[in-house]
């Protein structure tokens, strides 16, 4: 997400009045981090560092409420009061990338001194369509804002980790530009209510993360582990077409959600659960044909409210389905989502990778082909957004996908210097199913002292490495600054 500092604009200060101290500069923490990624072209390095600030809301036991993405990949993070007279140094208690919430306290120094007059806010009830509520801000002068909005909707959105969708409050107000970033505390009647994480100058609408979904992250840690959202492990499309629905035989008073993937060893794997199911229903709520249903207080909201929001791990959930025309109940055991072929993403996880004669080899991620840009979904290789699509397709025998990401000129490979992006399906005529395979598969060359590379369904097909001179060229590269040649 882009800094909302970048995204605000003085559109209307009319909504934005002085606060007062007890509400705002007592219950707010001020937190500084310093952000460094892995770099996709050259895994065995670092970007450069990054710094962002934001406003956490304070809770009971001095911990400090914000989202996953002040504190994901950090290299360092601190608290900061609102006056800015006092700092102390934080560490990451519990994140979870998908809701984007993170939870923090302090690391160590004068605990009692840096949290003294300071008031915890409790987590309130969840609002309604048409409720009132202020956004906190606070400027670097000191100086408290808070904005006045009115939740006008509520949705299922995606606001950091790609992919995932949680509930959401959509609501009216005109912000002001302020120092704090990257997530301020949304209060109602008192009680917080929710964290924003984006801000449509434009449109002026607030994105503030629900209540709901904090609480479910807040009790989650409380035993001091922290276990994360629950998946079913499907992929679903709509139901709309007429001659689709036809096809499938379903009565037109039903709606539904085609299946059209099964993760393996998923929660709806272990249920029994098919590609080519109709699920038509979650417990007691219908499925409508784009995957929306009726919920009490919001309206329509998307299917996956009902597993990712309503439960945890272990919990139990029955499912109706259609399996050709005819109705079936299944009972699922909700559980992780578990390792993917090609994760979606990798915070706070340094690259496998492996560095051979000037050839880089990595494993696959959502994380390097975002990459390739804003558009990666239609400018990364087709051939890597191939996997990502179906990952079913590539699964056997692999537990990553391995590809060579970029090759460096060297007299090893001397002619293949624009080859990059193909996937790795043997070395020395062993299979590849991760780096490690792969680094133990290059340590057996063939008799004529050449390593055999096999491209899966690449141009070229096959190509050849000489080992001795791709070994000199190895020792060459960590002389002039590679610090490791490989890390699994």
């Amino acid at each position: 997400m882009k800094s909302i500092l970048s995204a605000l604009a003085l559109l209307s200060i009319a909504a934005v009045i002085p606060a007062t101290a007890q509400s705002v500069e007592t219950s707010v923490i001020r937190i500084n981090s310093t952000i460094q990624t892995w770099n996709n072209s050259q895994p065995w390095d670092k970007s450069a560092p990054g710094k962002r600030r934001a406003l956490g809301a304070l809770l009971s036991g001095n911990r400090v409420l914000t989202t996953a993405e002040m504190a994901a990949n950090v290299t360092y993070i601190e608290l900061e009061s609102a006056d800015s007279t006092r700092t102390i140094p934080a560490k990451v208690v519990a994140i979870d990338y998908e809701t984007n919430l993170a939870l923090l306290a302090p690391d160590n120094g004068d605990t009692e001194g840096f949290f003294k007059g300071l008031q915890p806010l409790t987590l309130g009830d969840p609002a309604k369509i048409g409720d009132k509520v202020d956004v906190w801000q606070l400027e670097d002068n000191g100086m408290s804002l808070v904005t006045h909005a009115t939740i006008q909707s509520v949705d299922v959105l995606s606001s950091f980790a790609a992919g995932h969708f949680f509930l959401t409050y959509k609501a009216k107000g005109s912000m002001q530009s302020a120092s704090s970033s990257f997530t301020l505390p949304v209060v109602r009647n008192g009680k917080l209510l929710g964290l924003l994480s984006s801000y449509n100058a434009k449109d002026q609408i607030i994105d503030v993360m629900a209540p709901e979904i904090i609480s479910a992250f807040l009790a989650d840690t409380k035993d001091g582990t922290f276990t994360g959202v629950p998946s079913l492990g499907i992929g679903v499309s709509s139901t709309v077409d007429p001659s689709f629905r036809k096809w499938l035989k379903l009565p037109d008073d039903v709606g539904g959600l085609y299946i059209t993937r099964i993760r393996k060893d998923s929660a709806a794997d272990q249920a029994g659960l098919k590609k080519g199911d109709v699920m038509v229903s979650i417990g007691e709520h219908q499925i409508g044909r784009r995957g929306y249903y009726s919920h009490p207080s919001y309206g329509r909201i998307f299917w996956s409210h009902l597993v990712r929001g309503n439960h945890k791990v272990g919990d139990k959930i029955t499912l109706t389905v259609l399996r050709e025309g005819k109705e079936k109940n299944i009972t699922a055991t909700l559980a992780r989502s578990g390792k993917r072929l090609v994760p979606q993403y990798t915070f706070d996880q340094a690259p496998n990778y492996l560095v051979k004669g000037g050839f880089i080899f990595q494993e696959l991620s959502a994380t390097y082909l975002s990459a390739f840009g804003k558009d990666w979904q239609s400018t990364a290789p087709l051939n890597l957004l191939d996997v990502l699509s179906s990952p079913e397709d590539y699964q056997e025998g692999r537990n990553k996908l391995v590809f060579l990401s970029a090759t460096i000129p060297t007299p090893a490979t001397t002619g293949y210097e624009r080859i990059n992006n193909l996937i790795i399906s043997k070395i020395n005529g062993q299979p590849i199913a991760d780096i490690s395979t792969l680094i133990k598969a290059f340590q057996q060359p063939s008799a004529d002292g050449l390593h055999t590379i096999e491209f899966l369904n690449g141009q070229p097909k096959t190509i050849y490495l000489d080992a001795a001179a791709a070994d000199t060229i190895d020792a060459q590269l960590l002389k002039r600054g590679i610090p490791a040649l490989s890390r699994e």
